[in-house]
């Protein structure tokens, strides 16, 4: 008998499918880390902490570029499980069609903006000469592997719809071995340092993009995929848009405002900055699994919103509330806890450790806040709403953290005034996303079923 990946979150006790639902995403998010942590430690080890901080520089960067694309997969997401709930067989295919040739065009066009801005953009951020030469050819060999990163993505999203987290884990998996093979064969054999890296991630990135298109090829599901039958349909492709493009800008904002943080680490040298590369992608794994909470939110009240099961909305955002929570506060203390021996995975320089431990205790301890302000934009957007929590979190997350970089660390330019902008933009947006959800679930409360089913249409 086949398996199914499938889930019906509409029926039956929550608390156990979140769990089951999440972890895999946990591992997925935590094995697309890899491939960068992969990069991080290989290239820091045999190729010098130059390398290391060009590498690490990139990161802002590329997520301002990739981050709109992206964003039109929660797009993708959202539509696909609303239709899954709704048993709406049709509407399924025709966002499936859409939304991997959306992710094909994204890839190509991405392609040209990385090619054609990195080094002017990498300028713009003050990236040390020492660096800035090795940073751009990282980024433009990492660029060429856009369209499979966002085909996974769109791919994943579609899985992730129907309540599959489980073979997107697999695919990762798979791409992660061989990323990491590679890039001791590009790095530490071939002597190729940057660029072998980037390419090893770019060739792992085609082969995850292979295995899910494989994947939706060959379901026997309503989300089946015909490459022959690949098209734009106009409804679709607007929804997409209408609930993705807010997130991707909220997400490309973001990156901005990570950008002037960077620009303002970069003011104190390329050991500051190893050190902060090295610190901020150990959080990227406390972060990636609090996200898989916030995608696991997204899905769940979509699929639910579908199938007009609105009293089970609150206990998703209750339940989900609690996991991240014990999610952040457990990993981003064991993080703090042995800070010192998970640096030195990424450099033997006492510096390069003293200074990631400095970002680390500001940042891992508070962590959760991030997270919980995650959860309540996944509640948001699975009702339907993207541009309310997207004008939020811009004015919360991003424009307190600017005006913070302009003002209070102009008056105070250390790195502890710098990290803790952090802690005091997540608390502040996460309180007032918490009032939007209230105000917005009391206007939901008196709809009907089907006016629920309409909020997509």
């Amino acid at each position: 008998m086949k398996k199914s990946y499938e889930m019906d979150m509409c029926n039956g006790p929550l608390l156990g499918k979140l769990l089951v639902f999440s972890l895999p995403l946990m591992l997925s998010g935590i094995l697309q880390l890899l491939f960068n942590a992969a990069d991080i430690v290989v290239v820091g080890k045999f190729s010098g902490s130059q390398a290391l901080a060009a590498v690490g520089s990139t990161g802002a960067l590329i997520n301002l570029f990739v981050n709109v694309f992206i964003g039109f997969s929660i797009g993708t997401n959202v539509l696909v499980a609303h239709y899954f709930g709704a048993k709406d067989k049709k509407n399924v295919y025709e966002t499936v069609h859409t939304s991997i040739l959306l992710g094909v065009i994204g890839g190509v066009i991405l392609i040209g903006a990385g090619l054609a801005f990195a080094k002017p953009m990498l300028e713009l951020m003050a990236t040390p000469e020492d660096v800035l030469g090795q940073a751009a050819l990282y980024i433009r060999i990492y660029f060429i592997g856009m369209p499979a990163m966002l085909v996974y993505n769109f791919g994943a999203a579609i899985l992730r719809a129907i309540g599959d987290t489980q073979r997107p884990l697999y695919y990762l998996l798979i791409a992660g071995v061989v990323n990491v093979i590679l890039n001791l064969i590009f790095v530490i054999g071939l002597k190729m340092g940057v660029a072998g890296v980037a390419l090893a991630t770019v060739i792992s990135q085609v082969i995850s993009a292979v295995l899910i298109l494989r994947c939706l090829i060959r379901t026997d599901g309503m989300y089946r995929l015909n490459m022959r039958e690949l098209r734009l349909y106009k409804g679709k492709l607007i929804r997409i848009v209408q609930i993705g493009l807010p997130a991707g800008l909220q997400g490309a904002v973001f990156s901005i405002s990570n950008m002037l943080i960077q620009s303002s680490i970069n003011s104190f040298g390329s050991i500051v900055m190893a050190g902060n590369t090295a610190a901020s992608n150990i959080e990227g794994f406390v972060y990636t699994s609090m996200n898989a909470v916030y995608q696991t939110a997204l899905s769940f009240t979509s699929q639910n919103m579908g199938g007009g099961k609105k009293e089970r909305i609150p206990k998703i955002m209750i339940q989900c509330l609690i996991i991240v929570f014990v999610v952040g506060a457990v990993l981003g203390n064991l993080a703090y806890l042995f800070a010192t021996q998970l640096l030195g995975i990424y450099s033997s320089d006492p510096e390069v450790i003293r200074y990631g431990i400095e970002r680390m205790k500001m940042i891992c301890q508070l962590y959760f806040l991030c997270g919980m302000m995650d959860v309540m934009v996944g509640m948001l957007r699975g009702l339907g709403y993207s541009v309310m929590p997207m004008l939020v979190s811009l004015a919360g997350a991003c424009g307190l953290r600017v005006l913070w970089i302009f003002t209070i660390f102009q008056w105070k330019h250390t790195l502890f005034i710098l990290f803790l902008s952090y802690a005091i933009t997540w608390t502040v947006t996460l309180v007032a996303h918490m009032i939007c959800f209230a105000v917005v679930w009391k206007r939901k409360k008196g709809m009907q079923g089907a006016k629920l089913s309409s909020d997509i249409e």
